[in-house]
């Protein structure tokens, strides 16, 4: 009963609040007693210290007449009061002067005692104390005495009189001492102490039933009454609500309990239906999961788990997993027993049926009520079939490795924002000179030749081809390469396929032919070439024949005359090496230098080299351009090497036609050009034979003509043919309205998107 109580709510209520009651009310009355007693000895002190200002007022008058009968008188009257037990007077040696107790007189006290101690500790003893420093308690036997000294100041009385010996500098002459009985005050205080215990124990009495049978009534009998459901509900019975009649937190919290016990009661069943949940999850989910005790057998495990590897029949894990006699040397299960942590592997085993099975486990740690690690439970999750995935796109990339090796081209992958080389094959080094981990983090834009990788940069993100540029290896040397480009994504990032193949042999063999169709168009181009320049060279004949037979004669020339056959001689002697530079530039094998060119000038070029030829024959050109075409990526010079091919091939056809009839010839030839949003087209067109349309498809094979032998070598075209294509065009032939064929070139622009 003792234990039940001490252990009980009551009795530390009771406890608790009984002594902090208990330790107020002590303070309190402490706090009472002290007060009232300080302000009794406070009284006393103010007493005390006005009767020593009447006293020295009294005695001021005798002092100055230095009437020791008229002092002594005064204090032995004033010494009569009831509650006054001494009164002295010391000089400044402190020896007593006067006193009502005779037998004191002459008596010197120590400047080292307590009570001149507290002035005498200065030099000189100030003439003013507080009156705590001057107060002082004496026991006198059984009677509890209060002195108060006053020191007796230096007035301007007492140093100038002829009957006295005080100097002026001197501040205090003496002491005044009283003493007073305390013995009725402390009677009054010690009734006043006895009065607050008394109250205060009846106040700790009451305070205390009334607290206890309220603490009774309205909380342990309420509280016994929850304890008392609460343990229904965790029995069998459940929960029953209780019934609390009070308006109050009490009664509140029975509502709130009434209202918990049947959440809980909800909760309980609704945690039944999820326990069996978890239970029915354990059993069906698709990964394989068991528990693991610390001797490593599989004490628990759900259908996959049986499904794969059987019954464990008390086996450890090793033996089920994996048909091993021993322990794994790496352990999942190993490691989380020892640290208590999550851990995680891949495994590889036998299944029930003999078929090889792999696994990715995590082991995670079953700890009981004291945190102490028990069991491991597995997670396996079954990536059989992505182990076989594996292989084979192992065995794929592989493949792919060999294939991208055994291209005989050279292949790059590039980043499609910076054109950083990621990777390339084989053949690249080859190609170029660096080591393939010496082009891996180059810039592709690296390989072309200087001042045209910017020229390139667009269109190698976003054409398809580029049919004919030019790179440079790492010894400086230059050729040819044929770019076919195709976006893919590689490493999760954007990325271009490069194949370079290298064309110079090609570039070469067609530059002998097109140098060899140049020198064959010069050649037929002699007689109009000889014709151009036979007409500044008649006319600088004809101004040096005035000249010799004016300085014959001795005819003197006009100043104006003078500086007219001047600027005719300056025009034509132009005009001659125009037609001769022309026609070396036309001549000299190209460097094959693609950049930005406009077909307009391209034209005009050709028509100017190819007009006189024209005249000869009495051909008219009939101009269509466009004047706001676009540019596109081309060497000029093998462009205008078409165009002059074009125009041979026109002026033939032409005279084939109208070689037989005089009358109203027809010699038209129609240059035009036009652009697209993404292509240039230029078309030049005559009123010659045409083509037949069993010819068309041969038109641009090598050595086929429909020319008679001996007047033509059947390259043009197929030189022109591949002029074009290298710079990604196209060249038709088809058959014009107004009689004869029609040439049509396109190109795609210098700005090309895909």
């Amino acid at each position: 009963m003792l234990k039940r109580f001490r252990e009980s709510l009551i009795a530390k209520m009771i406890l608790s609040g009984g002594v902090t009651l208990l330790l107020c009310i002590f303070l309190w009355t402490g706090f009472n007693v002290y007060y009232f007693k300080s302000n009794v000895v406070s009284n006393v002190m103010s007493d005390i210290e006005m009767v020593s200002d009447t006293i020295m007022l009294a005695l001021h008058y005798a002092m100055m007449l230095d009437n020791e009968e008229d002092i002594k008188e005064n204090i032995n009257n004033i010494s009569k009061q009831e509650e006054i037990e001494s009164i002295r007077v010391y000089n400044k040696q402190g020896r007593i002067v006067f006193s009502n107790i005779p037998e004191e007189i002459g008596k010197v006290i120590s400047q080292h005692a307590p009570s001149c101690w507290i002035c005498h500790q200065y030099d000189p003893p100030p003439p003013n104390m507080p009156l705590e420093k001057r107060t002082r308690m004496v026991e006198s036997g059984k009677r509890q005495l209060m002195a108060i000294m006053t020191p007796i100041a230096n007035s301007e009385g007492c140093s100038p009189g002829p009957c006295h010996v005080h100097e002026k500098d001197e501040q205090v002459l003496g002491l005044l001492d009283v003493t007073v009985n305390m013995e009725s005050k402390n009677a009054m205080i010690l009734m006043f102490e006895r009065a607050n215990m008394g109250i205060s124990v009846v106040v700790f009495a009451a305070t205390f039933l009334a607290l206890f049978a309220f603490t009774y009534r309205f909380i342990f009998r309420p509280i016994r009454r929850l304890i008392t459901a609460t343990r229904g509900i965790s029995g069998e019975k459940g929960h029953t609500d209780i019934d609390i009649e009070q308006v109050d937190e009490i009664g509140t919290l029975g509502e709130a309990f009434n209202m918990m016990g049947r959440r809980v009661t909800e909760k309980h069943r609704e945690l039944m239906e999820q326990r069996e949940e978890f239970r029915n999850l354990f059993d069906n989910v698709p990964c394989l999961v068991s528990v693991v005790d610390t001797d490593y057998r599989v004490i628990r495990h759900n259908k996959a788990y049986e499904q794969h590897f059987g019954l464990p029949m008390g086996k450890r894990c090793w033996q089920v997993n994996k048909g091993r006699l021993e322990k794994c040397e790496v352990c999942p299960v190993d490691r989380t027993f020892q640290d208590g942590l999550p851990h995680m592997s891949e495994e590889s085993g036998m299944a029930k049926n003999g078929h090889p099975i792999h696994w990715i486990v995590y082991t995670s740690p079953v700890r009981n009520e004291d945190g102490k690690v028990v069991a491991a439970m597995e997670m396996m999750i079954d990536i059989t079939h992505r182990r076989e995935l594996e292989s084979k796109l192992a065995a794929s990339e592989h493949r792919y490795h060999a294939i991208f090796d055994s291209i005989p081209n050279a292949v790059f992958v590039l980043d499609r924002e910076t054109l950083e080389i990621l990777n390339c094959n084989e053949p690249s080094q080859e190609m170029y000179g660096w080591t393939q981990l010496e082009l891996r983090g180059r810039s592709f834009m690296g390989f072309f030749r200087p001042g045209e990788a910017k020229d390139w940069e667009e269109q190698l993100r976003t054409c398809p081809a580029i049919e004919l540029c030019t790179h440079v290896d790492k010894s400086g040397r230059q050729f040819f390469v044929f770019l076919r480009i195709s976006p893919a994504r590689f490493e999760e990032r954007d990325t271009l396929i490069v194949t370079c193949t290298d064309v110079t042999r090609k570039v070469e063999a067609e530059q002998q032919l097109i140098q060899a169709s140049k020198m064959t168009t010069l050649g037929e181009m002699s007689t109009g070439v000889a014709h151009e320049l036979n007409q500044p060279l008649t006319i600088l004949k004809a101004i040096s024949n005035l000249l010799t037979r004016k300085v014959e004669n001795g005819t003197e020339v006009a100043p104006d005359i003078m500086r007219e056959m001047a600027d005719g001689i300056s025009t034509h002697v132009d005009r001659a090496a125009k037609i001769i530079e022309h026609m070396r530039e036309f001549g000299r094998k190209s460097d094959l230098r693609t950049m930005p060119v406009q077909v307009n000038e391209v034209l005009e070029r050709g028509f100017e080299f190819f007009h006189q030829q024209l005249m000869v024959h009495n051909i008219e050109v009939v101009w269509d351009l466009d004047p706001d075409l676009p540019l596109i990526m081309a060497d000029s010079n093998r462009l205008e090497q078409v165009v002059i091919n074009l125009l041979l091939n026109a002026r033939d056809a032409i005279e084939d036609r109208w070689a037989g009839n005089k009358e109203n010839p027809d010699k038209r030839v129609l240059i035009t050009s036009a652009g697209t949003p993404d292509k240039v087209v230029f078309r030049i067109c005559d009123t010659g034979e045409g083509i037949p349309p069993a010819i068309r498809e041969r038109l641009f094979e090598p050595f086929f003509t429909t020319k008679n032998v001996g007047k033509g070598t059947g390259l043009g075209l197929s030189i022109s043919y591949g002029i074009v294509t290298d710079y990604g065009g196209d060249i038709r032939a088809s058959s014009w309205d107004e009689g004869g064929a029609c040439f049509e070139i396109t190109f795609p622009r210098a700005e090309c998107e895909l």
